[in-house]
């Protein structure tokens, strides 16, 4: 008996509720007295739990001189409640997971380590529906090159800035020539690496020589606008650099303080 209380503490009901109930069905229709002497709930308080079953539904009164009570049927009772429950839960579901999306587009998840950096790319890549906007060094290419070329097949746009070999190509490729990617190396103390998908997440990493490397992944519209618009700028600057020449945009930036600083992330030494 112990256990059935138990479950049906689970659906809401008190101790008290559950002997009650239980001794009516056992023998009904009968008065708060009987309930009383029958379930061994207190004389006190045998109408204050009587008068919560009925509240709920699980007893209605007999009319009757004195007033007698009777169980609602145990299968209706148990399909009620379940209908009850079923109700509460789909309605949750909806508005929790709602409340819950709201939230997590603030969510900002750091991850560390080579492998599970690059298994966070993998993934993220996968699950591309439209486009893919990447900044991407010469090292990572072998690991996303497959999945990447698997996608555009499937006609996903893939658009790339990639610091590495000219002879590379990872989707429409645009290759980051207006300084040496030693120099952007040092000034950023890594390999600063860009997945971006169908404008709604992204991954910024950092693989470091010598160092951790580190990710941050976020839905947060902001970061994932930044991101794609960095990517842009580089292309559209790549594009100006192959049109006046490496040798020229460099020499531009070396040759003024204030762009050298910009570049470089060191003060000019004239």
């Amino acid at each position: 008996m112990e256990e059935i209380y138990r479950e049906l503490q689970k659906l809401g009901f008190s101790q008290y509720e559950c002997k009650a109930y239980i001794g009516l069905l056992k023998n009904h229709p009968i008065t708060g007295y009987e309930i009383s002497k029958r379930s061994g709930v207190p004389r006190s308080m045998i109408y204050e739990v009587v008068g919560k079953l009925v509240d709920k539904g699980a007893v209605y009164t007999v009319p009757s001189e004195p007033v007698t009570y009777a169980p609602l049927p145990a299968k209706e009772l148990i399909s009620r409640q379940r209908k009850q429950f079923e109700q509460s839960f789909d309605y949750l579901e909806q508005e929790l997971s709602a409340l819950e999306s709201e939230r997590e587009v603030d969510v900002i998840r750091r991850i560390d380590g080579d492998e599970l950096v690059i298994a966070e790319m993998v993934e993220m890549i996968g699950k591309a529906r439209s486009e893919l906007w990447l900044s991407i060094w010469e090292p990572q290419v072998p690991f996303i090159q497959n999945g990447i070329d698997a996608r555009i097949k499937e006609g996903i746009d893939v658009f790339s800035v990639l610091f590495g070999e000219e002879k590379t190509q990872i989707g429409i490729t645009f290759h980051h020539d207006y300084m040496s990617p030693e120099v952007a190396q040092e000034r950023m103390g890594g390999r600063l690496t860009i997945v971006a998908r169908d404008q709604e997440e992204v991954l910024i990493a950092n693989f470091g020589p010598g160092t951790s490397t580190w990710a941050v992944k976020t839905q947060d519209p902001a970061l994932v606008l930044v991101a794609i618009e960095y990517i842009r700028h580089d292309i559209m600057f790549a594009e100006v650099t192959k049109e006046l020449g490496p040798e020229k945009v460099e020499a531009l930036w070396r040759n003024k303080a204030d762009l050298f600083h910009v570049v470089t992330g060191k003060r000019f030494k004239g």
